[in-house]
């Protein structure tokens, strides 16, 4: 038996109205699908589905961890997932996806897969870096500023500033100069 054929729904004999599932994925999930980014992991997928004349909108929630491989050390860790995201599957007379967030399908679709849906999702909730929660403090104490992704240049680090605002660089100051000029 195909793993995926787990995550096949009927929506073909479904009334309008709403429908909850609820599917667990472990490592036969991340083998059975063509990538590499994930080997394993154990993830719980709540889904609820709302079927009107129209369209079919899909609410995921996806909670675990995945098995990550640091950047930095190489060893293997946990990734938690939690995580949550809608999409539009709209009836028509052919497939195509319109948005991240919107697909169409043809109105004589008998049965939806929802495990690539499931492995988008957890894919897209992972971090860009993957490190290792003990590195990840060490991250945090960098010079850069976090919330706006810049460096402050301070012009003398001894001087203290009352307002709160950063120093600028010397550098851009002689360039303003001459641009008042």
């Amino acid at each position: 038996m195909n793993t995926l054929q787990a995550y096949d729904i009927n929506i073909v004999g479904l009334d309008n109205k709403r429908y909850e599932y609820d599917f667990v994925s472990d490592d036969t999930f991340f083998a059975a699908l063509d990538q590499e980014l994930i080997e394993k992991g154990t993830i719980r997928t709540h889904l609820v589905l709302d079927k009107s004349e129209t369209m079919i909108r899909l609410d995921f929630h996806i909670q675990g961890a995945v098995e990550q491989v640091c950047d930095r050390s190489l060893d293997c860790y946990d990734e938690p997932v939690d995580t949550r995201h809608m999409l539009l599957l709209k009836f028509s007379d052919h497939n195509e996806e319109l948005t991240d967030e919107i697909e169409l399908i043809e109105r004589n679709t008998v049965t939806i897969n929802v495990a690539r849906y499931i492995f988008e999702f957890i894919s897209l909730s992972l971090p860009m870096k993957k490190l290792h929660p003990r590195f990840r403090d060490e991250e945090q104490d960098e010079d850069i500023d976090a919330d706006n992704g810049k460096v402050i240049y301070r012009s003398d680090p001894d001087s203290s500033d009352d307002d709160d605002q950063p120093g600028t660089d010397p550098r851009w100051d002689a360039l303003r100069k001459l641009n008042n000029n």
